[in-house]
């Protein structure tokens, strides 16, 4: 059985007075640093790459 790559995912969010919010989930890393510098100020890009399964 083929181990399958890890998906990384990119979620971009502002910051909107006390919180968070997501703007945009993406699986393109070019996509979400787009979006971010669109937006301007007050934004993080997180990466999420999911831990893989323990059998």
């Amino acid at each position: 059985m083929a181990d399958e790559p890890a998906t990384t995912t990119y979620v971009v969010s502002v910051f909107e007075a006390p919180n968070w919010r997501i703007v945009l989930t993406t699986n393109e890393k070019a996509k979400a640093l787009a979006r971010a510098r669109e937006i301007g100020d007050k934004v993080r890009v997180e990466e999420i790459t999911p831990k893989p399964e323990k059998r």
